[in-house]
């Protein structure tokens, strides 16, 4: 594992550059939406055109890869996405800033899915579950170590863009001085969202639920914490502690739901989460906020595994080389439900004021968990000793990242072969094969340095 992370590492600090600079700028635009007059519906629909984007970008980035290869891509999109994140200081308008916010959700859909080819090439059967651990990790601590930049500058002004953009720029830095072979890039497998909601109707519904929450908490927390008297200091910690809470609950959450009917966890969590958005919403007007940050924290640590617990549970009905193409329609519902929660949330806020936004966070995991108890009553549970091992997957990653969970792929191990008695007419067949190697014609000897990215001059090498 060691080596592992020693040849990966340039991949892993320039995702961890991309999420802070994306999580900054999530809760940037939020803020800044509301310093600039923004109708709260408006911004809603503005924020919702990055998971337009990403769903776009999703689809079209494999395709372009085919074409001009993966440094060129990354380092294309990344100067985008830089670019991008100038544009909403220099023109504040709620029209290009819901154009733009597409340009970057396409951009940060593409980077996601080069980065992630990457990682799963470097990947071995023995280091991928490791690496995809790390992954998560870098994933959650840069959103939420975005968020506490917020407090650099002031928001009403340039600078925090300028810092989204520098961080973004950064990025491209270590993956484009890095020397690893350019990874194969196969389009993902087709599974009927039909065919895959009769395999498990509790997967697909899940996954668009939770979609639609935490898009939603995700593209208003910040709009949120400054309707109800945030700081800037109070926003960043609100958002951040929410996403630490989701980071550590993943593996105890998972564990547990190992041991027992997945579903059983899933009604828990949802129930649970339910709870503290009620709670949260219950103590936003306190004026110690040791409760309400308390609160959405625990908010953040039911929740945020949802999505990992719908999809481990699709996959305990798959065979495991259904898993990749199953996964890359969950993540196609989850992205819809992305879509829809900006818009449902803001509007829901413009309608019954500040206190609908954690209202609707309450409304939706309770029903989650009504919706998994009636399925319980319908569909058998399958044994535990049958159900697939949980694995913690990053929110808003692309599909590349469900090619590294371990249960995707019957992994065999290669038998040793067992040595042979040799036989004196053996020395024919032996001579035989000697002369023929011996004319070959060699003039092929360079060919294996075709995988090889030739975009100039490296400072590493997939050795390390």
């Amino acid at each position: 594992m060691r080596e592992a992370l020693l040849v990966c590492w340039p991949l892993l600090l320039g995702i961890g550059l991309l999420m802070l600079g994306n999580g900054l700028q999530g809760s940037l635009l939020g803020v800044r939406a509301t310093i600039e007059g923004f109708p709260t519906a408006v911004t809603g629909l503005i924020m919702s055109g990055y998971y337009i984007g990403f769903l776009i970008g999703s689809v079209v980035t494999p395709k372009i890869l085919e074409n001009v290869g993966h440094v060129r891509v990354f380092a294309a999109l990344a100067s985008l996405a830089s670019t991008a994140a100038l544009v909403h200081a220099l023109v504040p308008d709620p029209y290009t800033w819901g154009i733009v916010r597409i340009v970057t959700g396409f951009c940060f859909a593409g980077l996601y899915i080069v980065s992630e080819s990457w990682l799963n090439d470097t990947a071995t059967n023995e280091t991928r579950g490791g690496i995809l651990s790390v992954y998560m990790m870098v994933t959650f601590g840069g959103i939420a170590g975005g968020q506490f930049l917020l407090t650099a500058f002031d928001p009403s002004g340039f600078e925090l863009f300028i810092v989204v953009s520098v961080l973004v720029s950064l990025a491209l830095i270590p993956s484009a001085l890095t020397a690893s072979p350019m990874p194969s890039m196969e389009q993902p497998e087709k599974l009927e969202l039909k065919k895959l909601y009769r395999i498990s109707p509790l997967g697909v519904v899940g996954m668009a639920v939770v979609g639609t929450i935490q898009g939603g908490f995700f593209a208003m927390a910040s709009v949120y914490g400054g309707m109800i008297g945030l700081s800037l200091l109070e926003i960043s910690a609100f958002i951040g502690l929410s996403v630490v809470g989701g980071a550590i609950m993943q593996y105890p959450i998972g564990y547990l739901s190992d041991k027992v009917d997945r579903r059983r966890v899933i009604v828990i969590a949802a129930a649970l989460a339910g709870a503290t958005a009620l709670l949260v919403y219950q103590s936003e007007g306190m004026e110690n906020k040791l409760w309400f940050m308390a609160s959405a924290t625990f908010f953040g640590g039911f929740c945020m595994p949802l999505y990992s617990l719908f999809i481990a549970h699709t996959n305990d009905y798959l065979k495991p080389g259904q898993m990749v193409a199953a996964s890359s329609g969950l993540i196609l519902v989850n992205g819809v439900g992305a879509i829809l929660g900006p818009i449902l949330v803001s509007v829901s806020m413009s309608l019954f004021g500040v206190a609908a936004f954690f209202l609707c966070m309450a409304t939706a995991c309770i029903g989650l968990a009504a919706y998994t108890l009636l399925r319980m009553t319908i569909r058998q549970a399958i044994p535990v000793e049958e159900q697939v091992d949980f694995v913690a997957m990053p929110v808003r990653s692309g599909y590349v990242a469900v090619n590294m969970n371990p249960e995707s792929e019957e992994w065999e191990e290669e038998e040793e072969p067992k040595a042979e008695e040799f036989k004196p007419q053996d020395l024919y067949h032996v001579s035989k094969a000697f002369m023929s190697l011996m004319d070959d014609d060699h003039s092929d000897d360079d060919d294996d340095e075709e995988g090889l990215m030739d975009d100039g001059p490296t400072l590493w090498n997939r050795n390390g």
